[in-house]
């Protein structure tokens, strides 16, 4: 999951499922992204899912993900 927000973490964050499929989800966007602007982090995202993929497996130590959707 991706999180947007000002501040690092919180209630007020917009969050963003990522898919076994390569898309992306949103889940809800609390910190109220401008709608235009949303768009555009949606896609960049689904344009670098198997960067942030690859980058998630080495922050964390995984060799594997699990997705829910």
């Amino acid at each position: 999951m991706y999180i947007f927000a000002k501040e690092i973490h919180g209630s007020n964050a917009t969050k963003v499922w990522l898919t076994k499929s390569g898309d992306c989800i949103l889940a809800n966007n609390n910190s109220r992204i401008p709608e235009h602007d949303l768009n555009k982090l949606l896609k960049a995202i689904r344009y670098n899912f198997f960067y942030i993929i690859s980058e998630w497996k080495i922050f964390y130590g995984v060799d594997e993900i699990s997705f829910y959707c």
